[in-house]
């Protein structure tokens, strides 16, 4: 029994911090939160880990039934995911997100709105956090194991807090330039995820029209 615990929470570890992959969501929110303070930086990671924590344990209790209910797939949400994703590159690929000015006023709510979209959903809990969340829940065959799954998702999530929060003195070291630079960098590579989160959502709802003809 001990050795099934630990090898489900090293299995489910290993999934969520590969798929949530804190280091690849670092350089949009290092863009997105670049007129903020440090203060207010730390306050846009800590709500958008609190956000992605509570929608990651919601579908993994009720994700399922929510899913069938709606008739939503999980294939549906990686076509919008990569939408927004393919956007989102674009953005930065043109340098756009470096343009945002917030005065002291918008603060509050500037932070409100990119903690939850897209920082909480779809950056760090997108259709595979979901998924895996899903299934890893599905699993579980004890309360113990799903004691867990859900510290496992805790740890994961605060280690993405740490790495977003400590994208502040990357970026002061970075510098104006190299912060640009990077941003048109990652550009690219956001909009390629997104082709590869698109078609792999769009090929088996194709594939799934032909075979109900």
């Amino acid at each position: 029994m001990e050795n099934e615990i630990v090898s489900f929470a090293l299995v489910a570890f290993t999934s969520f911090i590969t798929i949530i992959n804190p280091l690849g969501t670092m350089p949009v929110f290092m863009t997105m939160t670049s007129e903020l303070s440090q203060d207010q930086r730390r306050k846009t990671a800590q709500k958008a880990v609190i956000v992605a924590f509570i929608t990651m344990i919601a579908f993994a209790i009720s994700g399922e039934i929510l899913f069938n209910f709606f008739g939503i797939s999980v294939n549906a949400l990686r076509v919008v995911g990569g939408i927004i994703f393919f956007t989102m590159g674009q953005d930065m690929l043109q340098a756009k997100l470096t343009k945002v000015k917030v005065t002291d006023s918008e603060v509050k709510s500037y932070v409100d709105d990119i903690s939850i979209t897209p920082l909480a959903i779809p950056m760090i809990c997108g259709p595979g956090a979901i998924t895996n969340s899903i299934i890893l829940w599905d699993d579980t065959n004890s309360w113990i194991m799903k004691a867990i799954l859900i510290g496992v998702m805790a740890i994961v999530l605060l280690v993405t807090f740490l790495i977003l929060w400590g994208s502040g003195k990357i970026m002061i070291w970075l510098g104006d330039t190299g912060n640009k630079v990077m941003m048109r960098l990652m550009g690219l590579i956001v909009m390629v995820i997104a082709v590869e989160f698109f078609f792999s959502g769009l090929a088996p709802i194709i594939r799934g029209i032909f075979e109900a003809q």
